[in-house]
């Protein structure tokens, strides 16, 4: 009992529970009609003091000016909805501006609506929603974007993200098609401790000059607050007004994105305001994660690829990339059969097959190739030398050589390995004296420089260690294995929870905050939970992974005509690569498995209904060859073709970087589910 008291105690610090509820009020104190929502009798957002309602006339200088401001003059009840009205006067004409608010399942739902009563065409309009929040230097998240302002990619290539510390003057705003969880989060952490949130409804304009004109949304720093926006197309961030993130390391401009609108023209925006008190810092994000998945249900997968044919597909794929010749036997990295590389770890994923067509043996009609495959793929991998810098990951077949050691793939293939070793064990098919071997020497050494009283890792690139040490410390009964994993994820959680430092670091071709970083995190602390039954690693597990499922898209996003829209497809599901690469890949489906298992330790079906979705979707655009590319672009952004021109960017895909990673996750992760005897 007191094991369970401490598990509840342990999920309730983690995850922030709101401890006090906002009250919404229209009233202000002398009678006046002004929008607020309070926690106890302090207000936290509220409109703006120049009026509820802003609508710009002209553009200078990138941006939006000549603002103009309104507040509600009349107020009536119409069922659930409080509604409020006004005027805007513009020298054109008069605006009619009116709010609908009421209560939806604890968050304030609002439809804002313009409707434009001159007698001939505005030109030049912004219009815009604005919510001040009160406090200096708020926190910003804003879903596979932003993460707490971006400290490490900032830090160490601040061209390439983001960047956002809550100072005067600072903007942080984006396309609504780049959100995977359309939301902003402002978080503050000093003596009031709180979330404040707008959720948006993501929506396109209809924009005759503008090509695939969108809504946008983001926050803006003040002196002694923040603003959470939402604005009808003006993008901004790094001080640059009217940019686009659209490549990986700069960026294009995103100019003159304002409306024109027709006499009698109506135009709504419908949003969601949130306000709750959070117990600790660095978890402000976490309810509207969950209130996104709630919100959006991306749940429906009849219109998606099935089980069966996903893994078909993917063992076709395997095949293909199979090669063996004097001394090496493995799976191509790559599909170039005349120079092939065998990687363990990263893109290449060698050592997975060898534990998951363990357990999908049977899937696949007993083929008889998997025997094979299986044992000398292993067999060959656990040749790898090993030294006091782990192992090299890279072996390529005709210089006969070995290249590119690191943590990320250092971990990613014991743990590949260890999974191997678990799988045959069970049942008892194969000769795994030399993979335990291996797996003890790559143990040694990083539980060796775990435990040394000065480890100081860089990012959390080597959480990936924790879950292999985890595993094999079961394996062969070492306390040593036990001692690093624990030390690991201790240090980990120290060094993340808070988010003064996001999880980063987990990709090796960015230097900032992403969702391989925060699986690594997420994948350690479970398997940490799993050695320890200590509850804590699961309340660990619970922030990381919330952290993964922020990159997570849970709407299907409406694309222009292109590559993706061939096949109608389908973005729910699909993750967000990283605060740096803002395309989408397939590689949530490798943490899906562990997605489901939270949703069954903590009694969310929705996550277990999130899992399904995640690795499902993630079938489309599979070829008849049983490939995929790896970048799909759902926004303003790709990194390889022509990327010269901002509009024809989104839609596109890169179907040729066809790694072997998109199949060996495919496989990984339905042999993990088979572990857990779900069926998908």
């Amino acid at each position: 009992m007191q094991r369970l008291i401490r598990f509840i105690f342990m999920l309730n610090l983690i995850a922030g529970t709101v401890s006090a509820q906002s009250v919404f009020k229209l009233k202000d104190d002398n009678g006046g009609i002004r929008p607020k929502l309070q926690l106890g009798e302090k207000t936290i957002i509220s409109a703006p003091d120049e009026g509820l309602w802003s609508v710009a006339t002209a553009w200078e200088n990138k941006w939006p000016a000549q603002w103009h401001h309104a507040s509600p003059v009349s107020m009536e009840q119409s069922g659930d909805w409080q509604i409020v009205k006004g005027e805007i006067v513009l020298p054109q004409g008069v605006m009619k501006v009116r709010d609908a608010y009421r209560n939806e399942k604890g968050l304030v739902h609002c439809i804002r609506r313009f409707e434009w009563t001159g007698k001939s065409d505005i030109d030049s309009l912004t219009l815009s929603v604005r919510w001040n929040v009160t406090g200096k230097g708020l926190q910003a998240f804003l879903p596979g974007i932003v993460y707490y302002g971006n400290p490490s990619g900032t830090k160490n290539t601040p061209n390439c993200v983001a960047s956002y510390s809550g100072k005067a003057g600072e903007k942080a705003i984006f396309e609504d098609h780049r959100y995977p969880m359309p939301f902003a989060c402002l978080e503050s952490s000093v003596a009031d401790k709180f979330g404040a949130v707008i959720h948006t409804v993501p929506s396109p304009l209809r924009d005759a000059k503008l090509f695939d004109h969108w809504w946008s949304m983001g926050v803006e720093a003040f002196d002694d607050h923040a603003e959470l926006v939402l604005y009808s197309g003006p993008i901004t961030y790094n001080n640059h007004p009217s940019i686009a993130k659209a490549i990986q390391c700069g960026n294009l401009a995103y100019d003159n994105t304002y409306i024109k609108m027709s006499p009698d023209q109506v135009i709504e925006k419908s949003f969601y305001l949130d306000l709750y008190t959070i117990n600790t810092q660095g978890t402000a994000f976490q309810k509207p994660v969950y209130d996104a998945i709630e919100m959006y249900k991306p749940f429906y997968t009849e219109d998606l690829p099935s089980y069966k044919e996903i893994l078909d597909s993917k063992f076709i794929l395997a095949k293909s990339r199979w090669v063996e010749g004097n001394g090496y036997a493995g799976f191509n990295m790559y599909d170039r059969p005349s120079n092939p590389e065998i990687v363990m770890g990263w893109c290449g994923q060698a050592g997975s097959p060898g534990f998951s067509l363990q357990n999908l043996k049977s899937r696949f009609g007993n083929d008889a190739s998997i025997d094979k495959m299986v044992q000398q793929s292993l067999d060959f991998l656990s040749t790898y030398p090993v030294s006091g810098e782990g192992f090299p990951v890279v072996y390529n077949v005709n210089s006969k050589k070995y290249a590119n050691p690191d943590p990320v793939s250092n971990g990613q293939g014991m743990y590949n390995i260890a999974k191997a070793i678990e799988a045959a064990r069970k049942n008892k098919r194969y000769d795994t004296t030399k993979w335990e071997e291996f797996l003890k020497k790559t143990c040694d050494v990083a539980s060796s420089r775990i435990l040394q009283s000065d480890w100081s890792p860089r990012s959390t690139a080597e959480g990936f260690y924790m879950a292999p040490l985890a595993i094999a410390s079961k394996l062969f009964n070492n306390e040593t294995y036990r001692k690093a994993a624990v030390k690991a994820a201790d240090y980990y959680a120290k060094r993340h929870l808070l988010m003064v430092e996001p999880y980063w670091g987990g990709t090796l071709d960015a230097s900032g905050e992403d969702k391989e970083g925060a699986w690594a995190a997420f994948q350690g602390f479970l398997n940490v939970y799993d050695l320890t039954k200590d509850p804590k690693y699961l309340a660990y597990a619970q922030h990381a992974c919330d952290v993964c499922l922020s990159y997570v898209v849970v709407w299907d996003i409406p694309l222009t005509p292109g590559r993706m829209a061939d096949y109608r497809f389908k973005t729910r599901g699909w993750t967000v690569v990283s605060a740096q690469n803002q395309h989408i890949d397939i590689y949530g489906v490798l943490f899906a498995p562990e997605v489901y298992r939270m949703g069954e330790l903590t009694k969310n079906e929705n996550l277990k209904r999130l899992a399904k979705t995640m690795f499902l979707t993630c079938g489309q655009l599979t070829d008849p060859y049983g490939s995929q590319g790896e970048q799909m672009q759902h926004t303003n952004f790709a990194q390889r073709g022509d990327m010269s021109n901002v509009f024809l960017l989104r839609g596109g895909y890169s179907e040729h970087w066809t790694v072997f990673w998109i199949t060996a996750h495919f496989l990984n992760a339905a042999a993990r589910f088979e572990e857990m005897g779900v069926v998908l």
